[in-house]
């Protein structure tokens, strides 16, 4: 016969008010990793809190102390810049919601840091975290200008307007050292080829000097980012890039030199800048922007944890409204990703950003006319290996 056994009795543990907290919905369908965050001067000057494992590494790491203070001494993220050999430099695109179909990024990572930033995820290829590894471990095409110029000498090659800027800035602060982008615009220029550029960076003006020949030939305009002009909240969710001020005076040189400049308030973030909207369309055709566009805030892959830790850290008593928000423009999920609906969002909240956008930029007076950029002008460069002409 057998003796019956008492087993203990578990008396469950009082969850914390910051577990609660993060069982709340909001926080369950944007989990972050905000008890990893990285604080002190280890990240200062950086946008991401974390520096989660890339997705496609089968090992996870975690910075924890042992009780020796060892984590204190761990030295800050320093920019450490890598040299990639590309085969291909001209990317191309048949994505039918954008407006176009080729582009060129001459840096992987962005010092720039912007929270937010859509290229975080293309780090995880790399072996790199997209959080603080994606603005502090950069690659660099030093060979970028003669790679283009020998794909626009390929016979066949049709000319369209090649985009800029749209994965990585190319006017980042190591473009200072590398000048890869000066050296991508001499071979453009050379060869009548349009360009349109997305920056967020006073050093395009550096190079007003091929622009401003390109833009009087209809070849050429740029399109300044300004997401916020509140200098606390830029200095956070997008630290080493260029001040709004400074953003406005680069509006204002680029068009004082008969560059066409588009402004985008991109991205429109529920709760945090959404308030912004209409001033910034204001101070920024004051500056002489004259066509405008928006992106809503997307959150795919990591980048919703890197959101979400940001908010946690920075906006700590509005995140839960901010998540909720995003989330009612995405179908109530993190990221939708349908063409058409993954720029602007969807719902009656999104509709509303969108009708107020629309509405403002029509009563400023941006979007009357819509430069198009000239491909008539196009003249092949002559292959490396082409005998010199005797005459």
């Amino acid at each position: 016969m057998k003796r019956a056994t008492r087993k203990p009795r578990v008396v469950p543990r009082e969850p914390s008010p910051e577990e609660i907290e993060r069982r709340d919905p909001a926080f369950s369908a944007l989990p972050g990793q905000h008890d990893q965050a990285i604080g002190g001067e280890r990240r200062r000057g950086r946008g991401a809190v974390t520096n989660p494992a890339a997705r496609y590494e089968p090992i996870q790491r975690e910075d924890v102390d042992d009780g020796w203070g060892t984590i204190d001494e761990l030295p800050p993220f320093k920019t450490e810049v890598s040299i990639e050999k590309a085969r291909r430099i001209i990317t191309r695109n048949n994505s039918p919601d954008i407006s176009f179909d080729r582009s060129v990024n001459p840096y992987r990572g962005c010092e720039h840091g912007c929270v937010y930033c859509f290229a975080r995820p293309t780090h995880a290829y790399m072996g790199l975290s997209p959080g603080l590894d994606f603005e502090s471990k950069l690659f660099a095409k030093p060979e970028a200008a003669a790679l283009l110029k020998r794909e626009l000498a390929a016979a066949g090659y049709q000319p369209q307007t090649l985009a800029i800027g749209t994965n990585t800035d190319p006017y980042q602060p190591i473009e200072r050292q590398y000048g890869i982008m000066r050296n991508i615009l001499e071979v453009l220029a050379e060869t009548n080829h349009p360009v349109g550029i997305v920056t967020k960076s006073a050093l395009v003006t550096r190079d007003i000097d091929i622009l401003a020949p390109m833009a009087a030939k209809g070849l050429a305009k740029v399109a300044i980012s300004v997401t916020t002009l509140d200098p606390k909240l830029a200095r956070s969710m997008e630290p080493r890039a260029a001040t709004p001020s400074k953003r406005l005076e680069t509006i204002e040189r680029l068009t004082a030199a008969g560059i066409p400049v588009t402004v985008l308030v991109a991205p429109i973030i529920p709760a945090i800048n959404e308030a912004e909207i209409e001033t910034i369309l204001e101070r920024t055709h004051a500056a002489g922007a004259r066509e405008a566009g928006y992106v809503l805030l997307r959150l795919p892959l990591e980048i919703k944890d890197i959101v979400s830790d940001w908010l946690i850290t920075n906006h700590p008593g509005k995140a839960r409204h901010v998540l909720s928000l995003i989330r009612s423009t995405r179908n109530g999920k993190d990221y939708d990703a349908r063409w058409g609906d993954r720029m602007v969002g969807s719902g009656p909240y999104a509709w509303m950003i969108g009708r107020r956008f629309e509405m403002a930029a029509a009563k400023i007076g941006f979007n009357k006319q819509r430069r198009k950029l000239r491909t008539d002008l196009f003249t092949p460069p002559k292959p490396a290996t082409e005998q010199l002409s005797l005459f």
